[in-house]
């Protein structure tokens, strides 16, 4: 439900508006690389604005996702350690626990076993 309301409210106006921009920005444009020499063929790309356009819109949106990506890199890290450690619980709780058995060549085991009252029925 959430997914068609944002669908609906914010990209088909979004996309609406990209392609009227598209449209009406057609004509080519000069795109220089270098302020000093504006004039310089090699470093200056003749492309239509809309491209130019797209571009910064794309390389704005990979910008910013790498830059939210590093960010919570420490709220990712604490939830794999997170999930580590409630593994480990699972695992813990999963496992029958074994009674150990006196060490048979032990005095303590000697002596704890032969304290113990034999079970009458």
């Amino acid at each position: 439900m959430l997914n068609r309301f944002m669908l609906i409210v914010v990209f088909v106006p979004l996309a609406i508006i990209l392609i009227a921009l598209a449209v009406a920005n057609r004509e080519l444009v000069a795109f220089t690389l270098d302020p000093f020499n504006p004039g310089n063929p090699k470093l200056t790309l003749t492309l239509p604005l809309f491209i130019f356009l797209f571009l910064a819109l794309a390389i704005g949106m990979i910008v910013g996702s790498l830059a939210t990506w590093v960010k919570q890199g420490r709220y990712r890290k604490l939830a794999r350690q997170r999930s580590v450690e409630a593994e480990n619980l699972r695992q813990a709780v999963r496992a029958p626990s074994v009674p150990q058995a006196p060490v048979q060549g032990s005095a303590q085991g000697s002596a704890q076993g032969s304290a113990l009252p034999k079970p009458t029925n």
